[in-house]
């Protein structure tokens, strides 16, 4: 009897393996592809392709209205939907830390303070409000990056329109109509990054419920 149960088990293994292996090579959707050439965006095929879209991006306005999205597995992890009610705007923002003028009065140059002084608000939020100002009867659903130059980076940002009637209908987007000003209040996921609030528990108590209610002492 030991060696019949022997038997039956092994034969059992040999049909659980096929199945097992069945399911982790489960075939790779469109999305699966397109996010895996984003994670190398300067390798292979993509670098190419990423140069030739420099070229043409560096001759735009600094905020032109795209057909769709750059990055289709990244738009709809963030909200996109192609739908009526949705746009994507890509934003052309110049890089580097914060650009102060020249003092004119007399001092010692190591107190001037014009270099090596980093913004408030990273480029990514200010690249938002600059397409929710282009745009102010939309709000800002979310943005990512699609590339950047020696210069400039750019940002493709998801807008939505409050008052259309789709949006108004669809109960997983019409939450959107109360929420004004999302990119200024830092409301997106970038903005929420900048406030501090990916970080919980010890060493964020000064964080909510913002960090000016602390006297700015949170970051």
């Amino acid at each position: 009897m030991t060696e019949e149960n022997e038997v039956i088990s092994e034969e059992k293994k040999q049909v659980e393996e096929p199945a097992e292996e069945a399911v982790k090579k489960q075939p790779k959707s469109m999305y699966g592809f397109v996010a895996e050439a984003w994670k190398k965006p300067r390798h292979g095929d993509m670098k190419k392709l990423q140069w030739e879209r420099m070229i043409e991006w560096r001759k735009e306005p600094s905020i032109v209205r795209v057909e769709h999205p750059t990055r289709i597995d990244r738009a709809r992890a963030l909200g996109y939907k192609a739908k009526q009610g949705y746009i994507v705007v890509r934003v052309k923002v110049r890089r580097g830390g914060l650009r102060k003028r020249s003092i004119k009065m007399g001092r010692k140059p190591s107190k001037k303070g014009i270099l090596k002084i980093t913004m408030g608000k990273s480029i990514q939020r200010i690249a938002e409000e600059r397409a929710s100002k282009k745009y102010p009867n939309m709000e800002v659903l979310n943005s990512y990056w699609v590339g950047q130059d020696g210069k400039q980076k750019y940002y493709e940002v998801i807008l939505v329109d409050p008052h259309h009637p789709v949006i108004k209908s669809d109960p997983k987007i019409n939450w959107i109509a109360e929420k004004k000003g999302r990119a200024e209040r830092g409301l997106t996921s970038a903005g929420k990054k900048g406030r501090g609030l990916r970080n919980k528990g010890k060493g964020a108590e000064k964080l909510r419920p913002s960090v000016r209610a602390h006297d700015r002492k949170g970051k």
